[in-house]
């Protein structure tokens, strides 16, 4: 059976859909996986699963229907390129998503139900409101009709842990799931480690403002990297799984850590721990909801509605000496 994986296109996502992974090729299916190339990387490090035979770039971005574009690939999937596929399993909710398994003609094509996808799919699963839905995982592992329950894994060979901490303050999503820059700063300040801090080209100004907000508070500079924009997702992922630490916000990066099992903290604003919590025994989840019985969160907003001081208190109220403290209690354990 040879199948084809159309893809998340946040990381985060495409890290939660490792166990589907590792389930469809225990039972004997052959993988490709088409990803655009901000994920690709992502799926060649899961070079674990025997099954995955191939992760494909594909000329895709955020937005717009592409056409010509996923014609063009359609006619390489038809031409045999990569073999012949029985089944695609289509692993975003959009119409586009469907577009390409549809065009190429691959007999069975399973997703969720979603954006009039019924002449698309050929099977269709009920799919849930988000504050309905369980976790990501299961959500994904449905689609293969397993309940295999595993957390995600990656793997990093030949790589010996440092002593460093890795802090990733961005979110792609919006501000409403960052921990503000002077609690990060602070944070930093207090820590007697090397720091190194990642994330997109975009997020490079606000992790440079960390660090000289940072050394303003006292930190040394000498011991802080930001390496934000200088890095790309796999020199980034490398640097995680060696890392002995990380501080994050809900984040695509917060599930690499998780899937490689490293001891790091999370910090929830408006999104929901109990739906994409980082899947690791050594990962502690601050989330004001739980910690003070928050009424406004989960609200699922890239921006905070509110104004005054309920502004962003889901975040401004988790203070750096709370996540300091739960850092040690991380490195006791």
């Amino acid at each position: 059976m040879n199948s084809l994986i159309i893809a998340p296109q946040w990381i985060g996502d495409a890290v939660m859909t490792e166990p589907l992974l590792r389930a469809l090729s225990d039972r004997g299916e052959k993988i490709t996986v088409f990803a655009v190339p901000w994920v690709a990387p992502i799926y060649r490090a899961m070079n674990h699963i025997t099954g995955l035979e191939a992760t494909v770039d594909v000329p895709f971005q955020h937005g717009g229907l592409q056409w010509q574009a996923r014609r063009d690939l359609a006619a390489r999937i038809q031409s045999g390129e990569w073999g012949k596929f029985d089944r695609a399993y289509v692993l975003p909710n959009s119409l586009k998503s469907a577009l390409l398994p549809w065009l190429a003609g691959i007999p069975m094509r399973i997703g969720y139900k979603g954006e009039m996808r019924y002449g698309f799919l050929t099977k269709r699963l009920a799919n849930p409101p988000r504050h309905a839905r369980g976790s990501m995982v299961a959500h994904y592992l449905a689609l293969a009709a397993s309940q295999l329950g595993s957390r995600p894994q990656l793997f990093a060979t030949n790589l010996a842990a440092r002593d460093y901490i890795v802090i990733a303050p961005g979110a792609e999503y919006g501000n409403a799931k960052r921990w503000p820059i002077e609690h990060y700063a602070e944070l930093i300040a207090k820590l007697d480690k090397p720091v190194l801090l990642l994330g997109s080209e975009k997020e490079s100004s606000l992790c440079q403002a960390i660090v000289d907000k940072a050394c303003s508070m006292g930190g040394n500079r000498e011991l802080i990297q930001n390496l934000a924009g200088k890095t790309n997702l796999a020199e980034a992922i490398s640097l995680i799984a060696g890392a002995k630490q990380m501080v994050s916000n809900d984040s695509g990066l917060m599930h690499v850590a998780a899937a490689f099992g490293i001891q790091q903290l999370a910090i929830f604003g408006s999104s929901d721990p109990r739906h994409t919590p980082p899947l690791n025994d050594k990962a502690k989840v601050l989330w004001l909801k739980e910690m003070q019985g928050l009424d406004c969160s989960p609200c699922f907003k890239r921006e905070c509605p509110l104004l005054g001081v309920a502004n962003m208190r889901c975040l401004n109220a988790i203070t750096p000496s709370e996540v300091a403290g739960a850092l040690q209690d991380l490195a006791l354990r």
